[in-house]
């Protein structure tokens, strides 16, 4: 079996074995699988996510010392089944998958381990339990990006925006402009995307933002305004004293009057909420320094490298800080369906398709931002051109 391997850095076709799959499993031969902004950090840094996720109980992610095939955005046809499966799913149907696959009680990430090769290959062993057929009709670069699309709609689901609340997407390479896709298809009326790159500002228009900003010569800030949100603290403490003058007006104590505006939602602070997608260090800080009070921050980008903040800043604005990472089986099973029912459009995202023996080659191609966003591997493709569509 062909496949694509990294070691040390270093991406090189290989001729290995042809996965075998286990007790519940299945083997699925790979149509595409996407390259992921993770798998361009793995190359050169998986030796510091390997210590952090070490911490977290997990200490089977990959190091730059073994070789390892990578690929975590799997589409593909059932090739086989292994012992004890189910085989509800039929040899020759077109699936995608959660990329995790368990021995025992043991579960590794596909691609992201030695111990479970990933999608840069002609096939792949996955889980049948998280194996989900692909509706009729939808095309395979679409297919392939739900697990992308999967992490946008964990974000978006994470942040609890309602339609009414004005969104800000910081960043808009592929995993923003997952969060705007989704926060589109979800009927969010004011979504601004925010990026030094032109060629990602005008995907992130195609995908459903309703303003496109660059930082470098406006303020995102500026373009969310407007909608209630408080700017600073002298503006929370007016507001609490206006209420008071006004509720005192009425026939009843202004307390009473306030618990009842409480019930309604008349109180509820009006707040931006936040997605952070760049992942570099100081963009945490840098929003928390900018960000009106109350401001929902919800951070999706990966930040390789120690960072700091103030919380300071966030205390005395009261702002809201979650990490989110992942989704859910379900998630990932909705998009898959939010994608074939056309509810999600992500159509956009997809710049270019690559054989295996060009995937170095795409690397070096995904480290510019105007020249593509993401790239769908084939193995059917041969040669090392980087078409794109």
């Amino acid at each position: 079996m062909r496949a694509v391997t990294v070691q040390h850095g270093r991406l090189a076709v290989a001729d290995l074995p042809a996965p075998r799959p286990g007790a519940g499993q299945l083997l699925v031969q790979v149509g595409r699988c996407g390259i992921c902004g993770s798998d361009l950090h793995a190359r050169r840094h998986a030796d510091d996510l390997a210590d952090v996720l070490e911490l977290c109980g997990y200490p089977r992610y990959m190091r730059s010392d073994q070789s390892v095939v990578m690929g975590h955005e799997i589409y593909g046809v059932v090739a086989d089944h292994g012992p004890w499966s189910t085989r509800r799913i039929a040899v020759g149907t077109p699936v995608v998958t959660v990329p995790l696959v368990r021995r025992g009680r043991t579960v590794d990430g596909i691609g992201l381990s030695a111990d479970a090769s990933g999608g840069y290959a002609e096939q792949v062993v996955v889980q049948e339990a998280l194996t989900i057929p692909v509706p009729g009709g939808l095309a395979p670069d679409l297919a392939a990006l739900t697990e992308p699309m999967a992490v946008g709609w964990h974000a978006v689901a994470r942040s609890e925006i309602t339609r009414k609340d004005v969104a800000i997407v910081m960043g808009c390479g592929p995993v923003g402009l997952a969060v705007i896709a989704v926060l589109r298809a979800r009927g969010v009326e004011t979504i601004v995307a925010s990026d030094f790159s032109a060629g990602r500002r005008a995907l992130a228009a195609r995908v459903g933002a309703h303003v496109v900003v660059d930082p470098a010569v406006a303020s995102p800030w500026e373009a969310a305004a407007g909608h209630g949100e408080m700017a600073t603290m002298p503006d929370s403490y007016n507001a609490g004293i206006d209420l008071i003058e006004s509720l005192e007006k009425l026939p009843i104590p202004w307390w009473t009057a306030w618990r009842g505006l409480d019930r309604v939602g008349v109180t509820d602070a009006k707040r931006p909420v936040v997605f952070e997608c760049v992942g570099v260090p100081g963009m945490i800080d840098g929003i928390l320094a900018s960000a009106p009070l109350h401001t929902r921050v919800v951070v999706v980008g990966v930040c390789m490298g120690a960072d700091a903040i103030r919380p300071s800043l966030a205390i005395n604005k009261e702002l809201d800080l979650r990490f989110v990472v992942g989704y859910t089986p379900l998630e990932f099973r909705d998009t898959l369906h939010a994608l074939a029912d056309g509810k999600l459009d992500a159509a956009a995202l997809v710049t270019g398709r690559v054989g295996l023996a060009g995937v170095d080659r795409a690397f070096t191609a995904l480290a510019d931002p105007e020249a593509h966003a993401k790239v769908l591997i084939d193995p059917s493709i041969a040669g090392v051109d980087l078409i794109a569509v």
